[in-house]
């Protein structure tokens, strides 16, 4: 396999007081007295029948807008996840409960949502959001404030690393400070040495566009021009046009499906391109059933990538398989449930719903030394019992291990590399590792 070649890195505490209308203060018992030790014995007897109720998860998603038909399949692993819990006994040995919002790709309504679940439903915990731009706005006015851990399976920007969020944002996919050089590299190894590259405005185009072409200059001796979009327009026709000064001999794009398909449509139409190089947005059937596998088969992109062939992925894709009757096909819905299972794995282990407690005990499960916990029920139960009792974990999820660094980042993790075929359908041809 290719190496990325940038070292990219409640306790109830009881007070015996006077109760009713009595004047005379109550006795104190002596130091080792017989009724000081009855006092120790019902101050036990009461922290250990106060059990913390259940844990209630809540997942943020895309499930309508620009990014709805990878945040639906998002929200099935996510589900899934809620399932292989339970059955494997619950947390506290509780069933765990969920709640459901969804952002429309928009931050204010992100927003709003995340508030309603946590303020209105209870939420303890949140798995989400899609878009950077809605994590980030959700962990700095809502999740960091509040202190409620947030894990988003999706958002890539590097601007996640840096959020005013009070250590209380992680992410179970890997930063673009990492994903823009892999996506340099497929761009020289398919020998373009002078591109175009249009991307969308927002956190999550500007941090991976700066991190590409940050290393497509500096590491392969590149060119780049670099345009900016933004979403909803009707045409894109002059941005092409922009991108093309420098006599590129590709572009690469960056963008969601809807405006994705009208710059690959202009572009072709109007023949400025006919050799493109995609981000992860664009792993999608809606993008080359709307251009035709004649026009786009052959042509390569990046995406988050998972560990290949591993002992968890194979079970967690058959689980799904048995689920949903069909095979998951987006990046992300792996993610969605590691994240889910590792809510589980910290809750057990902090033995209390409180933020800031799950958030503490997040980073000793997903790393070695610990007990190997896969994405399937048994082993799940296993990893729920071993939290509880104290040990550390290792959660080797279906996506990959969930080893977190200081700015809540996954220290190591995959980069895929796929491509779109002549009959219209999507392979992946490898990953990059990251941080083995």
């Amino acid at each position: 396999m290719q190496r990325l070649l940038l070292p990219v890195v409640l306790g109830l505490v009881v007070v015996l007081a006077a109760c009713g209308g009595g004047d005379d203060p109550q006795p104190q018992p002596e130091a080792g007295s017989q009724a000081q030790d009855d006092v120790q014995q019902q101050r036990q007897s009461t922290e250990q029948s106060s059990e913390p109720g259940p844990l209630k998860i809540a997942f943020l998603g895309d499930l309508s807008g620009g990014l709805a038909e990878i945040g639906v399949e998002m929200r099935e692993g996510f589900l899934l996840a809620i399932k292989h819990i339970n059955a494997a006994g619950g947390v506290f040995g509780q069933p765990v409960e969920f709640v459901i919002g969804d952002t429309n790709t928009d931050p204010t309504i992100a927003v709003e949502e995340a508030r309603r679940m946590i303020e209105i439903e209870g939420a303890h915990v949140i798995v989400g959001a899609h878009s950077s731009t809605n994590s980030l706005a959700v962990a700095e006015s809502i999740t960091g404030p509040a202190g409620i851990p947030q894990i988003s399976p999706a958002s890539s920007s590097p601007q996640l690393a840096v959020a005013a969020d009070n250590d209380f944002l992680f992410r179970a996919t890997l930063n673009d400070k990492v994903q823009g050089p892999a996506l340099a590299q497929l761009v020289n190894e398919q020998g373009y040495s002078n591109v175009g590259l249009i991307y969308r405005d927002d956190a999550w185009g500007q941090g991976i566009a700066d991190s590409f072409a940050e290393a497509f200059v500096e590491t392969w001796g590149g060119q780049v021009v670099k345009v900016a979009v933004a979403p909803q327009q009707t045409t894109y026709l002059s941005e092409i046009q922009q991108s093309l000064q420098n006599q590129p001999e590709a572009l690469v794009m960056l963008a969601y499906v809807p405006e994705g398909t009208i710059i690959l449509r202009e572009s072709i139409e109007n023949s400025l391109y006919d050799r493109f190089v995609f981000g992860p947005t664009s792993r999608n059937p809606g993008l080359i059933n709307a251009i035709g596998g004649q026009h786009l088969g052959g042509m390569h992109g990046t995406a988050p990538g998972t560990a290949p062939g591993t002992e968890s992925a194979l079970l967690w894709e058959s689980a799904f398989i048995d689920e949903y009757e069909r095979p998951y096909g987006f990046p992300y819905t792996k993610q969605a449930y590691d994240a889910t299972i590792a809510f589980a794995l910290a809750a057990e282990a902090a033995g209390t719903t409180d933020g800031a407690a799950i958030r503490d005990q997040l980073r000793r499960i997903g790393g070695a030394p610990g007990q190997v916990v896969l994405a399937d029920i048994g082993s799940i139960r296993d990893g729920l019992e071993a939290a509880r009792n104290g040990e550390d974990l290792d959660y080797e999820g279906a996506a990959q291990s969930l080893e977190w660094d200081e700015n809540g980042d996954l220290a190591r993790g995959f980069v895929g590399i796929w491509r779109f075929t002549v009959e219209g359908a999507i392979e992946d041809t490898g990953v990059i590792p990251y941080g083995e």
